[in-house]
């Protein structure tokens, strides 16, 4: 990854992970709430990451990439179970975890991208 990737994808990273972070601390206290927002800054997160490495990335395959992911989703669902009732624990512990998962996800996603078009650039010479 040159230093130019690696500075687009930190900020798209970071942008995506404080934004799921705050989502989590504001709805902390409502079991679940917080995936139907997360979930679509994460996969605006994995088209923007795509566009870094060159690689088209559609909405339904963005989806089915942080999907995969199910132990992000666990981790948000035990945090909120474990201490999401309780006014701000609850609220930092599930920012933590939101912003922590997501900054998580987007890493693995730009590396597994990196290795992705390296993998076509080898394949046309």
């Amino acid at each position: 990854m040159t230093d130019k990737e690696k500075k687009k994808c930190n900020a798209i990273i970071h942008s995506a992970s404080v934004s799921s972070g705050m989502v989590g601390a504001g709805l902390a206290q409502v079991p679940m709430s917080d995936n139907f927002i997360i979930t679509p800054i994460q996969i605006g997160m994995t088209i923007a990451l795509g566009k870094v490495f060159e690689i088209e990335i559609d909405k339904s395959a963005s989806k089915a990439i942080v999907v995969s992911q199910a132990a992000a989703i666990t981790g948000r669902s035990a945090s909120q179970l474990i201490a999401g009732w309780i006014p701000g624990v609850g609220n930092s512990i599930n920012a933590a975890t939101a912003a922590s998962l997501t900054e998580t996800i987007g890493w693995i996603i730009a590396k597994e991208f990196e290795k992705k078009r390296d993998k076509m650039h080898k394949e046309e010479k």
